[in-house]
């Protein structure tokens, strides 16, 4: 079995098992043999080779999962222990920190201390799912039939939930959705994306470690038309809760479809950033920046459409480009640098297309446009102005560091409301202004399923996270999650 490549950097060390499958509490090769590579983002050089589960693979992970929902020792765990369990793992990811940081880094390239980052807050979701383990509960219903019953509703386990996590936060998304789900009772069968397994498989040793029983988390790697496509569609998964692009969240609806599977998706967006005249300029500038180009731009609730009242356009849009030449772009472990480079070829190769795009419609670069060096996937934070909402810079989910800013000359709510519904997408959006009675009014006329008010990209394991229209369906995080793993049955007594 192919495993990490010899001679590469020191913190490849921490993966114990290799590329290898785990499933059923076990490490085991792909039945294929098929590997695929890992690249580190920042040298275009393969890394790693880990296994490529197909069909045959998923199968036997489902039924691991399906075995230990229905009958094995996790079914017969009490809540306190499941509870424990969680609790174990958050100590397990605080002792190897640094471990997951480093592969976390390498693996998808974002700056060190973005992984710091989400490294904390996965281990915050694991405490905080941890405690409402204990805390699943039905509730009693008074009937209106004119003779005696008690009735009754419980929250329980949906059973096999299939997770499909994406590339750009490989370990926090994983967490977001192993931790409420093995909170609610379900067993879990997760796919890394083929990009970046590196941190999942490392979080895989932790559950091992910690004795979950076997079959109850089962964690592999493939490319999405593969394994992806085959968990969705497995007979025996009760559940899929998927996060990527619109257009295969929909194609994971159609799968879905044979047992009619529970669903929720997270996906797509394109945030619009609103800059009321009488806001702070300064940090709405500064909040604008940060909210588009953290990550390298790729986060689904990148603030990538900025609105700004045409009396301080120009100020702000300035302040802007800024902050964007001023970003220092370069290898995500040297810890001078603020931004890595994308994810893969592949991203930077959309990226490039959208620059290209941009130049053709008439779109004016104020800062960047153009990739970064000659090696590896960087390129250069981008502020384009002269866009147009026809454009496909303003259209489209980029998912790079690219922001489009246009002026807006009303002061109606409504109207500026409509401007930034102008979207299939309704993730997030953020409103910056000193008036917090105008600020909550246009939050509520806003269509997504997070509005910031005064900042950007603000996340606690406590808040829902979701979107309208086509960025998804459900809430990941806080009670909701739960909800997400939970079916309510209803219970009727003749006393």
């Amino acid at each position: 079995m192919a495993s990490v490549i010899d001679n590469v950097d020191a913190h490849l060390k921490y993966l114990k098992h290799g590329g290898k499958l785990f499933i059923n509490n076990q490490w085991v090769d792909a039945k294929s043999g098929k590997t695929l590579d890992v690249f580190d983002p920042s040298t275009g050089k393969v890394i790693a080779h880990v296994a490529a589960a197909d069909k045959e693979d998923v199968d036997d992970a489902v039924m691991a999962a399906r075995a230990a929902f229905d009958g094995g020792k996790w079914s017969q765990l009490t809540p306190s222990v499941r509870g424990q369990l969680l609790w174990k793992i958050a100590e397990l990811l605080e002792r190897d920190f640094d471990a997951f940081c480093h592969l976390e880094t390498v693996d998808n390239g974002k700056p060190l201390a973005f992984s710091r980052g989400d490294v904390t807050l996965a281990i915050d979701m694991f405490r905080y799912m941890a405690g409402w383990a204990t805390k699943i509960r039905g509730e009693t219903t008074p009937l209106s039939l004119g003779f005696p019953h008690l009735s009754y509703t419980t929250r329980e386990p949906v059973g096999v939930a299939a997770q499909i996590v994406p590339w750009n936060f490989p370990l926090l998304m994983a967490v977001w959705k192993l931790a409420p789900a093995l909170a609610a009772g379900c067993t879990v069968v997760l796919k890394s994306a083929e990009q970046t397994p590196l941190s999942v498989y490392k979080l895989a040793e932790l559950f091992q470690e910690a004795e979950f029983p076997a079959g109850a988390v089962n964690i592999i790697s493939g490319f999405g038309e593969t394994a992806g496509a085959a968990m969705a569609a497995h007979p025996a998964v009760d559940k899929v809760a998927f996060t990527g692009s619109t257009e295969v969240g929909k194609m994971i609806v159609r799968a879905a479809t044979g047992n009619l599977k529970k669903v929720t998706l997270e996906l797509g967006g394109k945030s619009p950033v609103v800059v009321l005249p009488d806001a702070d300029l300064d940090a709405a500038a500064a909040g604008a920046a940060a909210g588009i180009f953290y990550n390298q731009g790729q986060v689904c609730t990148a603030g990538s459409r900025l609105y700004v009242h045409k009396t301080v356009f120009d100020r702000v849009v300035g302040a802007v480009a800024d902050r964007a030449n001023a970003i220092k772009v370069g290898p995500g472990l040297d810890e001078s640098n603020d931004m890595g480079p994308l994810v893969s070829q592949e991203q930077h190769d959309r990226v490039m297309g959208f620059f290209d795009s941009g130049r053709e419609e008439g779109a004016r670069a104020v800062a960047g446009g153009e990739r970064h060096g000659d090696t590896g996937y960087f390129v250069k934070p981008t502020v384009y102005a002269d866009t147009t909402h026809d454009m496909r810079l303003v259209r489209e989910e980029i998912f790079g560091p690219v922001i489009t800013a246009m002026p807006y000359d009303d002061d109606d709510l409504d109207r500026i409301a409509a401007i930034a519904n102008d979207s299939d997408f309704g993730l997030a959006a953020s409103v910056w202004s000193r008036d917090i009675s105008k600020a909550l009014k246009l939050a509520g006329k806003i269509k997504s399923g997070t509005v910031w008010i005064n900042s950007h990209n603000v996340y606690d394991a406590a808040l829902p996270f979701g979107g309208f229209k086509q960025s998804g369906w459900g809430r990941e995080m806080g009670e909701y999650a739960i909800q997400n793993y939970t079916e309510v049955k209803a219970v009727t007594v003749k006393l």
